[in-house]
């Protein structure tokens, strides 16, 4: 649940650049992995921009901290932070995702995210990947708020 306690550590770790943090959510997301069939993980993006201010990918991050290979097949135009989006802000949000050149055609993807609020943009990365040729997309996120 994002609870405060959730909402506190996620903004430490996300917005304050605690990478440590993705270690204490390793073996979580580890177990979760293993009892998972899919032959791609790939990050939710983050755009240059805001990947050059916070040094890093969280969930890229919670990928590699628990011993996963990240495959990075979209790509992000920078836009406002969701966090300063209203709900049907982030709700009707036009798509901001791209695909990269990747062989996914009728492969599992499993995409991995810190925080599911509206799935907003669980849907617009599932969407372009669908489009790409994937058999099935699933999501992990730490959180639900």
């Amino acid at each position: 649940m994002y609870n405060d306690f959730m909402k506190e550590t996620i903004a430490r770790y996300k917005y304050r650049g605690d990478y440590i943090l993705a270690r204490a959510f390793s073996s979580l997301i580890r177990e979760k992995l293993k009892a998972q069939t899919f032959d791609y993980l790939v990050p939710i993006p983050l755009s240059p921009e805001r990947l050059y201010e916070r040094g890093f990918n969280q969930s890229a991050a919670l990928i590699h901290e628990a011993g996963f290979t990240a495959t990075e097949w979209l790509q992000r135009t920078h836009t406002e932070k969701q966090s300063k989006k209203s709900r049907q802000e982030r709700i009707y949000q036009k798509q901001v995702f791209k695909l990269l050149p990747a062989d996914i055609e009728n492969k599992s993807i499993l995409l991995i995210d810190d925080i599911y609020t509206t799935g907003s943009t669980l849907y617009h990365a599932a969407k372009v990947l669908k489009t790409g040729g994937a058999a099935s997309i699933y999501s992990i996120t730490l959180a639900r708020g």
